[in-house]
């Protein structure tokens, strides 16, 4: 009736609420209740409608008076009452859920590592899931009251843009004997075989400072190279030689750097060591691509704009191992520890 008079001009129509495509619209009840008073199936109803039959099953359970009648309006206000119900949030209420979050959350493990990493430790309790939406909201809506706000301390504020070489000024220059990306073996491109490393330098505030980033492309383990005393070739090369030395010889195949004055002594490293040295095309950060992005995630750990000649090899090597520690998408979840162990192991069998 309420439609009739609408389309007759006679009552001013109720404005309709935006649909989300989730949730029935009121038009979309009022066909409900003309299909069911013409005597429609639930499934004939969900086919025309192009919803599912549960969700017409669900609707009428919920919405049927007394008298078994539907009433399309009355159906659409319990609706938006329901909507406008504050909801208990699923961390506020699941005690072990929470803690569980928690402490993953102050090992820096993002909302997405947290959901994905949740439904791998704990495949067969659903009680224990959670979205990282859910997480994002309990965290910064705090009327859910769920999480402290302080832990969003923890979180990524977000992804850091790096200079262009060229600005960084000394760093640039060529040097002799140098091999370009160009020559590098075609097995690294792919990430089939392990061993290949990306490197570069996290510089600290007026350039006095860095720590060296070494990154392999097909576990994303990463090794940071402790420079108290600066960052000259001679430094850098010793900081190298340190930690790829102390790697299996089937770990250590190969290094990717750019042109920066950092690597002049390239030649002796690979002298005393026996990896290569390969070196990017001039202002191409994108040919180590996993090296940006991962320093891209140590500044959570190392803001621009501070000296980084204050932070011990102790500390270098526990944020080293918790990015190690991160499940990462590309890597369908598994860590970087995890994949690295998995080829050692390998190797050892």
């Amino acid at each position: 009736m309420r439609r009739w008079l609408v389309q007759v001009g006679g009552i001013r129509p109720r404005r309709p609420a935006p649909a989300s495509g989730r949730y029935l619209s009121l038009s979309e009840r009022e066909q409900i209740d003309e299909y069911r008073r013409e005597g429609w199936t639930i499934r004939a109803i969900a086919l025309e409608l192009g919803r599912s039959p549960s969700t017409i099953s669900r609707e009428l359970r919920r919405a049927l008076s007394y008298r078994g009648q539907y009433l399309a309006s009355r159906a659409q206000r319990d609706a938006e009452a329901r909507a406008r119900r504050p909801k208990t949030a699923k961390l506020a209420v699941h005690a072990e859920l929470r803690e569980q979050v928690q402490v993953w959350l102050r090992d820096d493990l993002s909302p997405q590592q947290i959901s994905h990493k949740l439904r791998r430790e704990y495949p067969s309790r659903p009680e224990m899931w959670v979205s990282h939406e859910t997480i994002y909201q309990s965290l910064f809506v705090q009327s859910r009251g769920a999480l402290a706000r302080e832990l969003t301390a923890h979180l990524r504020t977000g992804r850091y843009l790096r200079k262009p070489r060229s600005a960084v000024g000394e760093r640039r220059g060529k040097f002799p004997d140098m091999v370009m990306i160009s020559e590098r073996p075609a097995e690294v491109e792919d990430r089939a075989v392990p061993g290949h490393w990306e490197g570069d330098l996290i510089i600290g505030a007026n350039n006095k400072s860095a720590i060296g980033t070494l990154v392999e492309r097909s576990t994303r383990f990463v090794m940071l190279l402790h420079l108290p005393d600066g960052h000259s070739a001679e430094q850098v090369r010793a900081a190298m030689t340190r930690k790829i030395t102390a790697l299996p010889a089937h770990l250590a195949r190969s290094i990717t750097w750019d042109q920066g004055a950092e690597m002049s002594q390239h030649a002796r490293f690979t002298v005393e060591t026996g990896v290569p040295v390969y070196f990017c095309d001039p202002r191409s950060p994108w040919q180590r691509g996993t090296n940006e992005n991962t320093n891209g995630l140590l500044r959570q750990y190392f803001p621009k704009g501070i000296a980084l000649d204050g932070f011990d090899e102790v500390y270098l090597d526990v944020v080293a191992d918790k990015l190690n520690r991160r499940p990462r998408m590309t890597l369908d979840w598994d860590s970087p520890a995890e994949r690295l162990g998995k080829l050692v192991v390998a190797t050892a069998a």
